[in-house]
C-alpha cells in the first residue's frame, strides 16, 4: 500500500464516521450536531479527492475553493455542488458556534441528503479514476 493509498483509506474512513455520526445524531434530535457531521463528512471527502491532486490545505476555506477550482470549474462536479458545500459549511458554523441555532429537522435531514450525495459523487469519482476499489 503506497503513503497515498494509506491516506486515502484513514481520510474516507473518517469521512464515512461522519456520514454515520450525522445520521445517528439526526435520530436523536441532535439537529446541530448532525449539520456539523453532514458538512465534515463532505470536507473529509473533499481532503481525499484533493490529495489525489498532491494538494492538501490548511484552512477549510482554502480546501473547499480548491475542490471548486480542480474539480468543479472544470467539469467534473455539477455546479450546484458549490452551493450545498458552502450551505454545510455554513450550518456547520451555526451548528458549532450559534447558540441560538436555526437548525431544525427539516434542515438537518436536508443538509445529511446532501452531504450523501456529494459524499456519493466524490466516492464514484474516486472509485472510477482507479483511487479507491
Amino acid at each position: 500500500m503506497s503513503n497515498l493509498d494509506e491516506i486515502l483509506t484513514l481520510t474516507l474512513k473518517k469521512a464515512n464516521d461522519k456520514l454515520k455520526a450525522a445520521k445517528i445524531d439526526l435520530e436523536n434530535n441532535l439537529y446541530d450536531d448532525s449539520a456539523s457531521r453532514s458538512y465534515y463528512a463532505v470536507y473529509h471527502f473533499i481532503s481525499a479527492i484533493l490529495l489525489t491532486k498532491e494538494l492538501s490545505f490548511s484552512s477549510h476555506n482554502q480546501t473547499l475553493g480548491a475542490f471548486n477550482k480542480e474539480f468543479v470549474h472544470q467539469g467534473i462536479f455539477p455546479k450546484n455542488f458549490t452551493k450545498m458545500i458552502y450551505q454545510l459549511f455554513s450550518a456547520r458554523e451555526t451548528g458549532d458556534y450559534d447558540i441560538r441555532s436555526d437548525i431544525n429537522k427539516e434542515k438537518a435531514v436536508q443538509y445529511l441528503d446532501n452531504a450523501s450525495i456529494i459524499v456519493a459523487e466524490i466516492h464514484k469519482y474516486l472509485t472510477d479514476q482507479g483511487f479507491i476499489k
